[in-house]
């Protein structure tokens, strides 16, 4: 995470996910919080696993505190983005894992399927990855250990 009072959210997604991505972001600014938009920028056809490392790259270089991806079901751009050393991603379509993925395993990228969840339900998904912190403790211990697996 940066050093800044307000969160920055990088949004990125494939032409299937595309306006979901629009969607968040208008949603997002309405709560008064800065995104950065990594694309796809239509429904034109394109390759998500670009759009997943435009996205991770944000969060891995410090201009974004946490990303969110969209795709058809998230399943793809999750595979992608995990692939990325210091990225752990992860594909929610319930509150409760969207919340726990960050509380437990201290998640930086949340991966939405457009075509599994409608906006409404993104939005609370959104909402309690971005508004809930780390936990540390015990679960530091296990982020650690999957940090050493990709070395």
């Amino acid at each position: 995470m940066t050093n800044r009072d307000n969160k920055i959210i990088a949004l990125a997604s494939d032409h299937a996910g595309y306006p979901l991505k629009e969607a968040l972001i208008k949603y997002l600014n309405s709560r008064g919080i800065d995104t950065i938009d990594c694309g796809t920028s239509s429904t034109e056809s394109c390759d998500y696993p670009d759009f997943a490392v435009s996205g991770c790259c944000k969060v891995l270089d410090g201009e974004a505190d946490l990303t969110i991806l969209c795709c058809g079901t998230g399943i793809g751009m999750s595979m992608a983005a995990n692939k990325l050393r210091g990225i752990r991603a992860a594909c929610c379509s319930d509150v409760f894992s969207a919340k726990y993925t960050r509380l437990h395993n201290n998640a930086n990228v949340l991966c939405l399927g457009a075509r599994v969840v409608g906006e409404g339900l993104a939005a609370e998904l959104v909402d309690a990855f971005i508004d809930t912190g780390f936990e540390g403790g015990k679960h530091q211990r296990r982020v650690d250990m999957i940090t050493a697996l990709e070395k």
